[in-house]
């Protein structure tokens, strides 16, 4: 028996964040060591008194260096765009600016102050906190990667099954002769010809189709995606020996109630954490 609606507002979780959640360090150490020998090349600029003529000297020398300068502006791409009275295209993956362009760039931005003034003692230091604000972006990410790795514990735990993580529907079909297609009628909007479910479950007898999500703060993805798994969930009922569980979390929810209790409502298998701690995954599918 699911929880009442009521019980699952209540039940859901604030957070599921781990202690790698905030920031993934491997990540952080793996793209500074990339650039390690460029990065070391510009320490020589630190505290210099004729930084722009060292710094054309330095590119002469090593123009490779030239690839890290996006990066100590927080940015991942090798061509920026600058509005100086006209639209100013400058490619840092090779010189093809002249170089009062780049010396006009590194003095405006404020990057040769830095140098000159010895604000930093190391540009490798720098970067690895340049990195650590970058892999903030990648949190969201984090959430869903979090979110699939508590509900596979408990996928794991379950007798006699076999499962895969991320199959399109043409690979269930391959794999155990499920044609989908006949029964998504409703859900097309989903663009689902490239879609990945979550998870995939097979028993001798049944097969058991899986989304997972966390939601920590509201917004109108949210009401989308009820939307969607509402539509999914009946097409798929009219499946022989399928179904559709979708198990979803987070304190985003208390301010998009309405549209998850008409799924709630609906979907016969629509789960938080506390129902898997309950053991009613296993219930479902044992």
């Amino acid at each position: 028996m699911k929880q009442t609606f009521e019980d699952l507002i209540h039940n859901l979780k604030d957070s599921i964040a781990d202690y790698r959640y905030y920031t993934d360090f491997d990540k952080v150490y793996r793209n500074v060591n990339r650039y390690r020998v460029e990065l070391n090349i510009l320490n020589s600029l630190i505290g210099s008194y004729n930084i722009e003529a060292e710094f054309i000297q330095l590119l002469k020398r090593y123009p490779e260096v030239l690839n890290v300068i996006p990066l100590l502006l927080a940015v991942r791409k090798s061509e920026l765009l600058f509005f100086d009275g006209v639209l100013l295209r400058l490619d840092f993956s090779q010189k093809s600016n002249d170089d009062q362009a780049y010396l006009r760039m590194m003095r405006e931005s404020g990057l040769f102050e830095m140098m000159e003034r010895a604000r930093i003692k190391s540009f490798e230091d720098y970067l690895t906190g340049v990195e650590v604000g970058l892999d903030s972006n990648a949190r969201k990410n984090r959430t869903g990667t979090t979110m699939e790795n508590i509900v596979e514990s408990f996928i794991r735990d379950i007798p006699g099954i076999e499962y895969h993580r991320e199959l399109t529907k043409d690979r269930i079909n391959q794999i155990y002769g499920v044609d989908l297609d006949s029964y998504l009628i409703q859900s097309q909007e989903m663009n689902l010809a490239s879609k990945r479910f979550d998870f995939v479950i097979k028993t001798i007898e049944h097969l058991y189709i899986i989304e997972t999500n966390y939601y920590g703060s509201s917004g109108s993805k949210l009401n989308e995606t009820a939307r969607s798994y509402k539509s999914l969930g009946a097409d798929l009922a009219l499946a022989d020996n399928v179904t559709f569980i979708w198990i979803t979390d987070g304190a985003g929810w208390r301010s998009a109630q309405n549209n998850l209790r008409e799924t709630y409502m609906t979907l016969e298998h629509l789960y938080t954490l506390k129902d898997l701690e309950d053991d009613k995954l296993r219930q479902i599918i044992v």
